[in-house]
């Protein structure tokens, strides 16, 4: 059974097995606006928890993607190269990258859903 865990950078990983599916979120995904491109890390590269691994881009900013967790990149959603767009139609069913988590301990310093929403309504307060 999978389970998402959700960074205060507003990425997030769903967790099946030793898999993780890193992406945006929803709420970071409205703050950028109309994505244009993703930039990602390649098959075989390593990401490192609290480390940028890439950037989203839209009309509005640009925005570094720092990875939730540390691992070996699996696969790069190649969709998001001619379609970047699918961020803002479902952000969590498009995932960025798909690594091979290499410390799966990492995970508890990540937020549930329930303290993301509260995190992210405490944020937009500000």
């Amino acid at each position: 059974m999978s389970k998402t865990y959700f960074s205060r950078t507003h990425e997030y990983v769903t967790v099946d097995g030793n898999i993780g599916y890193i992406g945006i979120t929803d709420f970071a995904q409205n703050a950028l606006g109309n994505v244009v491109y993703v930039d990602m890390p390649e098959e075989g590269d390593d990401v490192a928890a609290g480390e940028e691994f890439g950037a989203v881009e839209s009309v509005k900013a640009a925005s570094e993607l720092i990875s939730p967790v540390s691992g070996a990149v699996v696969e790069s959603n190649e969709h998001l190269i001619d379609n970047p767009r699918l961020i803002n139609q479902d952000a969590m069913a498009n995932w960025i990258i798909k690594v091979e988590l290499s410390d799966p301990s990492e995970l508890d310093a990540l937020m549930d859903e329930a303290a993301y929403k509260e995190f992210c309504a405490t944020e937009g307060a500000h």
